[in-house]
């Protein structure tokens, strides 16, 4: 699994305390191995090589830690799609290329965003800011997308914020499927392609 501390920094965390980094680290790891729900502080700490102490010195809950993991993680994967995309190329070359990322970047820790999909609407309303921040994230970055020049000189319209919504969601229940029946991620890459091509392609 990526560590959750590359995550976290790659994601504009790098000024955080070190010991909080390896704490989020300590909860990507536990995840992986567990699950979020099984997943206590005691063996957050552990993966960590800290202690509870520390825990309670950054951490109000391991629901705060867990929360500060999902936000670093889905910029990351938001910045991982924006930097493999050209936006030069043919429409269609730029969706597979935001596809394919999208589906390399989850291969690397299908735990941690099968515990995003699933867990996190348990926690209700304190979860609410989280869910609703990567779905604007990542339903701006295939807005943005889709008025690159590749999709300019195809004089295709800008996706719609609506569609944009349904896009990502369709994509998140599918890596959540693909991870629970224990298949490839990879197996969503060509529906992935075809839904996209359908929402982002001409429209009447």
């Amino acid at each position: 699994m990526t560590s959750a501390v590359t995550a976290a920094d790659d994601a504009g965390l790098g000024d955080v305390d070190p010991l909080r980094l390896r704490l989020l680290d300590g909860l990507a790891t536990s995840i992986g191995e567990r699950g979020y729900r099984a997943s206590t502080v005691a063996d957050i700490v552990r993966h960590a090589r800290t202690s509870k102490r520390t825990f309670y010195d950054h951490f109000a809950s391991k629901e705060q830690c867990f929360l500060e993991l999902l936000r670093a993680d889905i910029e990351k994967l938001g910045e991982r799609v924006a930097a493999t995309v050209d936006p030069e190329a043919d429409w269609h070359r730029q969706i597979r290329q935001a596809v394919e990322a999208y589906v390399g970047y989850i291969e690397a820790r299908p735990a941690i965003t099968l515990s995003g999909i699933r867990e996190l609407p348990s926690l209700g309303a304190v979860a609410r800011p989280v869910q609703r921040r990567g779905l604007r994230l990542l339903s701006n970055l295939l807005v943005d997308l889709s008025a690159s020049p590749g999709f300019r000189r195809a004089d295709l319209p800008r996706l719609t914020a609506p569609l944009a919504v349904i896009l990502v969601a369709g994509l998140r229940e599918l890596t959540a499927l693909a991870v629970e029946d224990g298949r490839p991620v990879r197996d969503i890459v060509e529906p992935g392609v075809d839904a996209s091509i359908a929402l982002l392609g001409p429209r009447h």
